[in-house]
């Protein structure tokens, strides 16, 4: 990657914009609540897992911004050191708009962003880091699984994603849901966020900008780390699974 390794003092010390996405309805794990106020077995639930994880990464140095919907007022009340965002057609949309509603609130800069689902190692971010700092826009990618049913992806000639989708066939490996757009990226990736459908995922909004706009994704390998989208009863258990082999990690 151009520009070479970034100190350790400059990963810890830049402010990072941070979303998470966490309007939907979760309507598949059929709990009364948003999914990620799901509580595993540590007696955290999913976002405060996900809130922590960021802790440990950036310290005091981020921004974090989350798009509510669905029992919006369970979110708000849990986490008010967070600012808001409302995606009021949470029942009508996928996380494409309700991405593109958060990324046109934020101010210049890049955007880390995940889905509010997702249980995962905290060294995740970590590894993440260097991209973020040089400026280069890139997702978390598992090559360890490739399931029909998750966003899977392929790769051009120099390594960057060509394709990322759940239709993908011949996939490298799946997408774990935590992504980051450079500052460089965002315009023409908000553009693209308004032109897919409302029920589309905000994949396909990075396969457009790269088709049309030239978006230089990178993939970044975490098969060695646990990352888990709690979708059904049978991902808390290998989500709780993993929590307990790892601790709090």
């Amino acid at each position: 990657m151009a520009g070479g390794t970034v100190p350790a003092d400059k990963l810890r010390t830049m402010s990072q914009q941070i979303v998470i996405l966490a309007a939907g309805m979760g309507t598949r794990l059929a709990r009364p609540l948003p999914k990620p106020l799901t509580e595993l077995g540590d007696g955290r639930t999913i976002m405060q897992q996900q809130i922590d994880n960021l802790e440990s990464s950036f310290g005091e140095s981020y921004r974090l911004l989350i798009v509510v919907g669905f029992k919006l007022e369970a979110i708000i009340e849990r986490f008010p050191q967070a600012s808001f965002v409302y995606n009021e057609v949470f029942d009508q949309t996928n996380t494409s708009k309700s991405l593109l509603k958060a990324l046109t609130a934020t101010p210049d800069g890049g955007v880390l962003w995940m889905n509010g689902d997702v249980v995962f190692d905290s060294r995740v971010l970590d590894r993440l880091q260097e991209s973020i700092a040089l400026g280069q826009s890139c997702i978390a990618v598992n090559r360890a699984r490739v399931s029909d049913e998750e966003v899977k992806y392929t790769v051009d000639a120099d390594g960057f994603i060509d394709e990322l989708s759940k239709s993908v066939v011949g996939g490298l490996g799946e997408a774990v849901g935590i992504n980051y757009i450079a500052e460089a990226d965002k315009a023409a990736f908000i553009t693209r966020l308004r032109e897919v459908g409302d029920q589309d995922y905000f994949e396909r909004g990075l396969e457009k900008a790269i088709e049309l706009d030239g978006l230089k994704l990178l993939p970044v390998d975490i098969s060695d780390l646990y990352a888990v989208e709690i979708d059904f009863d049978d991902d808390l258990t290998a989500a709780n699974t993993v929590l307990r082999e790892h601790g709090k990690a």
